[in-house]
């Protein structure tokens, strides 16, 4: 090794951000154990690199003692007083023991160490990188296909998508651009590893942010969402300028900016929902597009049961229960839905004419 070599050490430190001193101290440790693998010796030995010249030398390390049991490890107190007469037992002495063709083993070693530290350094910098967009969308290219997972690239790394994370309604295939929520970024000994979803509700929130701008500035707020991916979500948003409609900021100029979003998930129905801290009537905008009548709660059950037209009943609980469960995840209230025949029969109420709820929302297939 030469001063080409310390040369490119810098190169490397300035480029790729490695510490020349700590590639070298690295390259002194590989070269240890090269030296002894390579010369069939247990010595205790010290490699030196000349941090100006690139020059390297090889040291045998040796104990002072009395009298030298093993010679590979020890030097007597008479021996190592003919080299230096102020040595004293227990002293450390070192002995140059670079061998001749010491040049190619270590250039070769060092070719390795720097490969792996670079590596080591690349996928460090692409962690960092990635950890910070934990919980975020990220828009790469779809590489290969496997019964298990999706493997999509972006750009620097390659992140996967199992498939039970893909939509009822994806159909992924090679090349094809797909956006997806990082759930978790992990530095694996392999590199960083790095999973996605498309089912994820972060993915809606996060979609919702970047097309909205009330929501990116802060004066709108996404204060649940509930979602069964491929079919139907429900997304409660309120407002801190009461000048500004939550509702009307998501849908946007004629549902321009919701339907950048359904279309984006495939069709996915979106109802956006008004956000209340008045229980009664959050639990009545949550079961949108249905129409409610009444809504009672029990505190201590943590449950609202809701009262809706005859007409409306099937609405409210909807597909297999689809309406009413998306419901309850939106509000963290068990939701009891009754008809006016069933709340007259089963709960003595006595039907009326009332006037159904005020609701604020806006559905979108």
């Amino acid at each position: 090794m030469n001063t080409d070599f310390i040369e490119a050490l810098q190169e490397i430190e300035r480029e790729k951000g490695i510490s020349k001193d700590v590639l070298l101290e690295a390259i002194e440790a590989a070269l240890i154990s090269s030296y002894k693998r390579n010369f069939n010796t247990a010595q205790n030995v010290r490699v030196d690199i000349n941090r100006h010249t690139g020059v390297i030398k090889v040291f045998a390390r040796k104990t002072v003692v009395e009298e030298a049991l093993d010679p590979r490890m020890e030097i007597s107190l008479e021996a190592a007083r003919d080299l230096n007469g102020n040595y004293q037992l227990d002293d450390i002495v070192e002995l140059e023991v670079t061998p001749r063709d010491f040049g190619r083993i270590a250039a070769q070693t060092a070719k390795q160490v720097v490969t792996q530290r670079i590596r080591e350094a690349e996928r460090g910098l692409i962690y960092h990188a990635f950890i910070d967009k934990e919980e975020d969308i990220v828009t790469g290219i779809v590489q290969r296909i496997d019964p298990r997972n999706v493997y999509v690239d972006l750009g620097k790394v390659e992140a996967v998508l199992p498939q039970n994370e893909l939509m009822p309604t994806d159909k992924l295939t090679h090349n094809d651009r797909v956006k997806a929520y990082i759930t978790k970024v992990e530095n694996t000994t392999k590199g960083p590893q790095i999973m996605l979803s498309r089912t994820h509700p972060g993915l809606l929130k996060r979609l919702f942010e970047l097309e909205v701008p009330e929501i990116y500035d802060g004066v709108v707020e996404i204060r649940s969402v509930a979602r069964e991916a491929g079919h139907r979500s429900k997304i409660a948003v309120y407002s801190r300028n009461p000048e500004v409609d939550p509702v009307g900021s998501c849908v946007g100029q004629k549902g321009a900016r919701v339907q950048t979003i359904v279309n984006e998930l495939r069709g996915e129905k979106i109802d956006i929902v008004r956000w209340s801290e008045d229980v009664e009537e959050y639990v009545a905008n949550a079961l949108s597009p249905s129409k409610v009548l009444e809504v009672n709660v029990f505190e201590e059950e943590k449950l609202a049961r809701v009262i809706v037209p005859d007409y409306q009943l099937s609405l409210a609980i909807g597909i297999k229960g689809q309406n009413a469960r998306l419901a309850a995840k939106l509000t963290g209230w068990k939701i009891d839905i009754k008809s006016e025949t069933q709340a007259e029969e089963e709960l003595g109420r006595p039907r009326t004419d009332t006037e159904e709820m005020p609701q604020d929302f806006v559905s979108f297939d």
